[in-house]
């Protein structure tokens, strides 16, 4: 038995394949201008006869007919990255449009959390669209910005910040320090978001911002503490649904032997 999660975000499409143990396959692809097109992109490439519980979330997961049920994004990326670190009791997540602070309890359940959906600043979408202006490649940032000296963004808002670094370029600042400065402005509001809420020593960050150690590094900085991360945190999501549809097909098949026992 096989299930098949998939996160529809605004910036990327993730997928897993989950055998009840270990995650078996995994895809992302970009969330286009037509969502529906990237849902069944992933869909159609992972889904076999061998599927037999398809599990969706995220902002496009109404747009998949085809799957079993739909799950709420902070459950989904609770029980994902819990599955990634299992003695976390906090998550921070930083998507493409939100931001996410998620309390556990000591199961690993949500007791609380916070979303951050209504402004651009907190999220990865702020990070491309300055990475984009000063013309790094996302996956280029590490190397960029490693050697850099942090220039002070003053503007949170997206609108104004593209300004400042509009003119921060005119005045001949190197775009490594401007990109270091991007990088620990967002740290900064992140850290200060997250710490509204109680989330204890072992916090988790998932999210494809995750991917960057000095995003990480400096995420650190700003909350005092150290974070856990991990390969696969851009799947949380993906991975969260994945497992909700394992548990709630493995225990229907147990309430039909049970049934099949009485009578």
């Amino acid at each position: 038995m096989v299930t098949l999660g998939i996160d529809s975000g605004s910036k990327t499409t993730k997928a897993v394949l989950y055998n009840g143990k270990d995650i078996l396959e995994t895809m992302i692809v970009p969330t286009s201008a037509n969502p529906r097109k990237s849902l069944y992109g992933v869909y159609c490439k992972l889904f076999s006869s061998e599927v037999t519980n398809t599990m969706i979330t995220g902002y496009g997961r109404e747009l998949l007919k085809e799957a079993d049920q739909r799950v709420t994004e902070i459950t989904c990326h609770a029980r994902g990255s819990v599955f990634l670190n299992s003695d976390i009791c906090g998550i921070i997540d930083i998507g493409g449009q939100d931001s996410k602070v998620i309390l556990l309890n000591q199961e690993g359940r949500v007791i609380d959390f916070l979303m951050n959906d209504k402004c651009a600043a907190g999220t990865g979408r702020f990070i491309d669209n300055m990475m984009r202006i000063l013309e790094i490649k996302s996956d280029m940032l590490d190397d960029f910005i490693k050697s850099g000296t942090p220039v002070n963004i003053s503007s949170m808002c997206t609108v104004f910040a593209e300004s400042e670094v509009i003119s921060l370029l005119a005045k001949d600042v190197p775009p490594g320090d401007i990109a270091l400065g991007v990088i620990h402005s967002i740290a900064k509001r992140t850290a200060n978001f997250a710490q509204k809420l109680p989330l204890g020593k072992n916090v988790f960050f998932s999210g494809g911002l995750a991917n960057s150690k000095a995003i990480a590094t400096i995420l650190e900085g700003y909350l005092g503490q150290p974070i856990k991360t991990n390969p696969f945190g851009q799947y949380a999501g993906a991975i969260g649904a994945a497992i909700i549809g394992w548990e709630k097909k493995t225990w229907r098949n147990h309430e039909g032997n049970l049934e099949s026992s009485i009578f």
